[in-house]
C-alpha cells in the first residue's frame, strides 16, 4: 500500500502483477497457436522475439514512469 505515496498518474503501473500478468497472458497466447514446438531453441526463439516486441513497444511507444512534473 505505498504506492498513494507516488503521484496519483503513476498508480495504474505501480500495481505489480498487472505487467507480468499482461506478459505471461502473451507468451501463453503467442505460443499456444504454435501448439508443438520441434525443440527447446525453437521455443526460446519465439518467448524473445516477443519479449522484445513487448520491450521494444514500452521504450518507443510510452515510458513506463515519467518524471515530468504535472
Amino acid at each position: 500500500m505505498s504506492y498513494p505515496a507516488f503521484p496519483k498518474q503513476h498508480w495504474k503501473r505501480l500495481k505489480t502483477t498487472n505487467l507480468m500478468e499482461r506478459v505471461n497472458k502473451e507468451l501463453k497466447r503467442r505460443t499456444g497457436v504454435v501448439g508443438a514446438f520441434p525443440n527447446e531453441e525453437s521455443l526460446l526463439r519465439l518467448v524473445g522475439s516477443i519479449l522484445m516486441d513487448i520491450n521494444e513497444e514500452w521504450v518507443t511507444d510510452r515510458r513506463y514512469l515519467t518524471v515530468e512534473k504535472a
